[in-house]
């Protein structure tokens, strides 16, 4: 899937559905009032103040809801906070967020907090339309670094990330038994990998589903040791050695039957065909455990952490932030509310409410212990990479999705050495 179609899928699955849904168009704010008070030192707690308390002040939240239970956990935290603070928060779900921002930054009114995708940090922050708090925000070491990076650009962390979610390995235990493979046979390499897709290939199912796109393929890049950009997040990698490896490896499991991507299992989305038990493994991120208990009670299964490819372990991380708008005139007051939605309690509140793992490392282990079965998700949340963050960036990567849905019968040399090429004009 294209990273908007996945994060359409992520909406459904996180209202309790395995459905498709799409997004219609929206509009923007108006001026939100009330004024912000000077910044001032503060020792804080888990996530204490930056600034002197603020009161009289009026926000406006846009937030890209995934459903009904993520709105009212997000609207029911912020009024919690307006009504001690003696502020008014007014919370809208997007109906499309990016053209939502687009009005509202054009405007001059945007919203004075929101989501924001850690893909479109650099486009964002190119334009000057985010206020960069999160390098004086209170107790930001206390969250996860991967994630802190990829809210990072040009040296500056912008925002402080609202949660996490990663990729794991589910695999069917039914299937998986049926096919006479016991806890010693899950994979922990690419080579075992293959070999359980095999014995698990059998009449109409297929032994692994993986999606057709970078948010899935990237995984395997990641454990080859390549990405599409360096640690810089400017110089292009694309056609190193280790993503053609990942590709090929990819591309030998499509060749030998073993492994489809989900249009060719009738499917909208890998999880879709693994609910419906036309194939026994997928790769997927902890959204499926809402998706699956709701449309697929039936299917039992396990989560295990990604099989290591040539250099380790690797997994992607998917996660949206708090960004609070320049043009905000409640500043003070907008990093407040994101104080108050980021502490460990408010965010295991959101985890039970809507299945999201904390972005928080002190609140971790406490989800990790209250969702065992989940642990493989917690554990990737230390070494996973996040999106390509860089501005300009978009076309070109769905270009490369694009390419990659050809994979089964295409030059992986050819794929890499066009992303190269369009990458590094980009950005040039």
């Amino acid at each position: 899937m294209s990273p908007t179609v996945r994060r359409t899928v992520l909406a459904a699955l996180a209202c309790g559905s395995l459905a498709m849904t799409a997004a219609c168009g929206g509009s923007g704010f108006s001026d939100g009032g009330g004024s912000a008070a000077a910044p001032s030192s503060s020792s804080g707690g888990s996530a204490g103040g930056s600034t002197a308390p603020v009161s009289g002040a009026s926000l406006q939240v846009l937030i890209a809801s995934s459903g009904a239970p993520e709105t009212k956990a997000v609207t029911d935290a912020a009024n919690a906070w307006a009504s001690t603070s003696g502020n008014k928060v007014t919370v809208t779900p997007a109906q499309d967020q990016a053209q939502q921002l687009s009005q509202g930054f054009a405007s001059g009114n945007p919203p004075d907090v929101f989501y924001v995708d850690a893909s479109k940090i650099g486009d964002y922050a190119k334009a000057g339309n985010l206020e960069p708090y999160g390098d004086s925000f209170p107790g930001k070491d206390s969250f996860t670094k991967s994630l802190l990076d990829a809210f990072t650009y040009e040296g500056k962390l912008y925002c402080i990330p609202k949660d996490a979610s990663t990729l794991a390995l589910e695999i069917n235990t039914d299937l998986w038994k049926k096919a006479g493979l016991a806890d010693a046979d899950i994979p922990t390499t690419w080579d075992q990998l293959e070999t359980v897709a095999k014995k698990l290939t059998a009449g109409k199912v297929v032994g692994l589903a993986i999606g057709d796109t970078r948010d899935r393929i990237g995984a395997l890049m990641q454990e080859a040791g390549g990405w599409i950009v360096g640690d810089d997040g400017k110089t292009v990698t694309a056609d190193s050695p280790e993503n053609l490896q990942a590709l090929q490896y990819l591309q030998k499991l499509l060749k030998e039957g073993v492994a489809k991507y989900p249009k060719q299992l009738s499917a909208g989305w890998a999880g879709e065909a693994f609910g419906k038990q036309t194939a026994a493994m997928t790769i997927e991120g902890n959204w499926i455990v809402g998706g699956l208990k709701s449309d697929y009670p039936g299917v039992k299964y396990q989560v295990a952490e990604l099989p290591a490819g040539a250099k380790g372990k690797g997994t992607l991380t998917f996660t949206n932030c708090w960004g609070i708008a320049a043009q905000s005139k409640n500043k003070a007051a907008a990093q407040q509310l994101v104080q108050a939605l980021t502490t460990s309690d408010q965010q295991m509140k959101f985890a039970d409410a809507f299945g999201v793992m904390p972005s928080r490392d002190d609140a971790l282990p406490m989800y990790e212990q209250k969702f065992p079965a989940q642990a493989a998700f917690v554990a990737g949340a230390k070494y996973g990479k996040g999106p390509v963050n860089a501005p300009g960036m978009t076309p070109v990567l769905a270009d490369f999705d694009t390419q990659l849905q050809k994979l089964p019968g295409a030059d992986p040399k050819q794929i890499l050495s066009s992303l190269q090429k369009n990458a590094s004009a980009a950005l040039k």
